[in-house]
């Protein structure tokens, strides 16, 4: 008797086991994982970038990347972002402080980091260099951005 009990646990033990795991010699569905692949090409890319300009970036640098004379620089065909790619990916990613010049205009303001992922930094990079006049051929990776450092 007792071990017609042992059986009939150990049994019942398995088939719950199997169930939660999905296996469907017990009548249950299974899962099948099939990761998402994000789209990484460059148009996509720009897409998503706009979102987060528009959740993250336009209150200072406006809907036209023109920013606030004096105090916010525009990224609308600004030859920072072109001529110091690092630079401004690094700005982006870890916020900036400190004197830059922008089309020959001289900021001296602070911008707080904004707290994105790697890709959310590349989309946006890839917004603003593609937006407003700016034209970059090199996309912005999340490699390129996770290889730079604070």
């Amino acid at each position: 008797m007792k071990t017609a009990l042992i059986t009939l646990a150990s049994f019942a033990i398995i088939i719950i086991f199997s169930a939660s795991k999905g296996d469907q010699s017990f009548g249950t569905s299974a899962s099948v994982y099939i990761p998402i692949q994000k789209d990484t090409s460059l148009q996509n890319s720009i897409k998503r970038g706009k979102t987060v300009y528009e959740d993250f970036c336009m209150q200072c640098h406006m809907a036209t990347g023109e920013g606030i004379p004096g105090a916010f620089p525009p990224l609308a065909k600004a030859d920072y972002l072109l001529n110091n790619r690092t630079k401004a990916i690094h700005a982006v990613k870890y916020g900036l402080q400190g004197p830059i010049t922008v089309n020959g205009t001289d900021y001296n303001s602070i911008m707080a980091p904004l707290g994105l992922y790697d890709d959310e930094v590349a989309d946006v990079m890839n917004y603003i260099l593609n937006s407003w006049g700016n034209s970059s051929d090199k996309p912005v990776t999340e490699k390129e951005v996770a290889a730079i450092e604070k």
